[in-house]
């Protein structure tokens, strides 16, 4: 008897403690506002705007833009863009640590909206798996909103944790494209992965479950994924992909998880833009 209500003993202090490693491990928000785009000659606007449940967001909408006379002017409607980017970017840090990204955007033709998550940067809150869900959901509904952006031509882009918060967007929302960049998964599968030996994984729900919901979005996808990611296996990139409903397309870097995309940034944003090219009517 003594043994059985040790195991119980033991059984709900990993099940507490298991939950306790999913949240530390999932969000390393920072609320310093290190950079902005202007330090990179980008014009934006400064957005605050509500979720569903009351939160206040902060995000940078950066519009495409040409230089006439020495002067940075706002394209006008019958120039327009490319797509307009919604970026839901990792779990740490804030916007300020994704200028360079807006930058890489802008000078392909897009307009750029990233937004921080509840609890990261200026955003108020606290983070959790159904509030991140809440928070792209507002971004996208300020984005529609806006009359100087072709709400037809939204492309949904998530890196890591974003790209599961993007593609549970991209399933409940009317989008032009997905692009997902290092994408896991579940966290109960990237416990797996990383916990190899320890039962963690059994303890989990299979949160951002990004695999359960790829399969009922319609729109073109472009799945990103480094064969070197250190972080979230490349296999898990791959059954994304897999399951995945046509049209869909693959691009594989190399690199770790986080530099990938700088390392190939040119090769990778030619990728991106002829994607959007191609499939964006």
């Amino acid at each position: 008897m003594k043994i059985i209500f040790n195991l119980i003993i033991f059984a709900v202090f990993l099940l507490i403690y298991t939950h306790f490693l999913e949240r530390k491990a999932l969000y390393y928000s920072s609320k310093k506002i290190e950079f902005t785009p202007a330090e990179l000659d980008l014009r934006y606007e400064d957005v605050f705007f509500r979720t569903a449940d009351g939160v206040e967001l902060h995000g940078w909408f950066v519009p495409l833009a040409l230089a006439k006379g020495g002067q940075t002017t706002a394209l006008r409607p019958e120039e327009g863009a490319l797509a307009t980017i919604l970026y839901c970017h990792g779990n740490a840090g804030n916007i300020s640590h994704r200028v360079e990204i807006a930058k890489m955007f802008n000078e392909r033709k897009m307009n750029f909206f990233i937004f921080d998550y509840r609890g990261f940067g200026k955003s108020k809150g606290w983070p959790t798996e159904k509030g991140t869900y809440l928070d792209a959901q507002a971004a996208y509904d300020y984005l529609v909103g806006r009359q100087d952006i072709d709400r037809n031509r939204i492309v949904i882009f998530g890196k890591s944790l974003g790209a599961a918060i993007a593609i549970d967007l991209a399933s409940k929302v009317k989008a032009a494209a997905l692009i997902s960049e290092s994408s896991f998964t579940s966290t109960k599968d990237m416990a797996r992965a990383i916990y190899p030996l320890l039962p963690f994984w059994l303890f989990l729900k299979p949160s951002y479950n990004a695999y359960a919901k790829i399969a009922k979005i319609d729109v073109p996808k472009l799945i990103i994924h480094s064969r070197d990611d250190e972080i979230v296996p490349f296999s898990q990139g791959q059954r994304l992909f897999a399951k995945a409903k046509p049209a869909k397309e693959f691009y594989v870097m190399r690199g770790g998880h986080n530099d990938a995309f700088y390392i190939y940034n040119a090769e990778c944003m030619e990728k991106i833009s002829d994607f959007i090219e191609r499939y964006i009517k």
